[in-house]
């Protein structure tokens, strides 16, 4: 059967944020394509008892290196989410393979394929970590979406995430204005939550080693905390609200680490918490004003820690 909603592809449909925008678009009757490297892996399995997957998810096998493979998945769409990109836990030993070819070639291939496929609309997951990185913004003064992390800056200090998703966005962006596609980008920060799939990604271990690393000391750094539930709901809004262009930060909460264990500490007594915090200068601030101009709006920071911690103990993490 149709549905109302039209066709829209879903990249990197089987990670932590792709398939909590899968779960989304398949509960607000949307018939979603979902690229994956294997189909038949069952680290994808999950995806296929989402509701409603059974009629309107289709899960192609694709690569972001492989144009064709792309064309075949966008092919009928109206609508792109372009959620996929590596986002390494540790240093990156072979920049240019394991993160700028994916990220920047494999960026530039799902634009081309979405002009060739006559797409309207395209959301690209883009990253705080596009947004913050510049040692010559004035301290204290809060970021918004006309800021850009310095490329420059990041390649020297060989951050290679931030460098890659710089790049990709301002390319993706740019191809709009030129195209014709519609392209709008939303720039999340730390994303927790409840995990949907098997594996466990970068974002969550920053929560999980809290848990349970029992680091003796551990630097009090200001974390900018969104809930996953929350980045599917901006990426749906600014694909489905006409007016929305541009970049949008998405963000809800800024807490030092002290603070976000002792949230922890208080709802669940018994983890292996770090004892002592060394005071860190660090202070970036962003503001998603912009996005809740559109109607975006936010859980409570408990809601989050309470539904990841549950989330973890089922899947045997912790």
């Amino acid at each position: 059967m149709m549905s109302l909603k039209g066709r829209v592809c879903v990249t990197g449909a089987g990670g932590f944020l792709g398939s909590w925008i899968v779960n989304l678009l398949l509960s607000k009757d949307y018939v979603v394509h979902g690229t994956v490297r294997d189909p038949s892996d069952q680290k994808y399995a999950h995806l296929t008892k989402f509701e409603k997957a059974s009629d309107n998810l289709k899960l192609f096998k694709a690569d972001l290196l492989d144009f064709d493979s792309l064309c075949r998945a966008i092919q009928g769409c109206s609508g792109v989410f372009h959620v996929a990109c590596p986002v390494p836990s540790t240093t990156v030993p072979n920049p240019d393979v394991e993160m700028l070819a994916p990220a920047v070639k494999g960026t530039m291939n799902v634009l081309k394929a979405c002009e060739q496929a006559k797409v309207e609309r395209l959301v690209f997951v883009s990253s705080a970590a596009a947004v913050c990185l510049n040692p010559s913004w004035p301290k204290g003064l809060i970021m918004d979406e006309s800021c850009w992390s310095n490329k420059e800056y990041c390649r020297t200090t060989e951050n290679w995430y931030c460098f890659a998703k710089t790049e990709a966005e301002s390319e993706a962006l740019e191809y709009g204005k030129k195209s014709g596609l519609h392209v709008a980008s939303v720039c999340p920060t730390l994303i927790l939550g409840p995990i949907l799939q098997s594996t466990v990604n970068a974002s969550t271990l920053v929560l999980l080693k809290l848990l349970k690393e029992g680091y003796e000391t551990l630097e009090n750094k200001l974390r900018l905390v969104v809930d996953v539930r929350h980045v599917a709901d901006s990426l749906l809004l600014v694909y489905e609200k006409p007016e929305a262009e541009g970049r949008y930060i998405c963000t809800s909460y800024a807490i030092r680490a002290q603070d976000l264990v002792e949230k922890l500490r208080k709802i669940y007594p018994n983890y292996n918490y770090p004892t002592n915090f060394i005071e860190v200068d660090e202070t970036t601030m962003v503001s998603s004003e912009r996005l809740q101009r559109l109607g975006w709006s936010y859980r409570p920071l408990e809601e989050t820690l309470v539904d990841s911690v549950e989330s973890y103990r089922k899947a045997g993490l912790l």
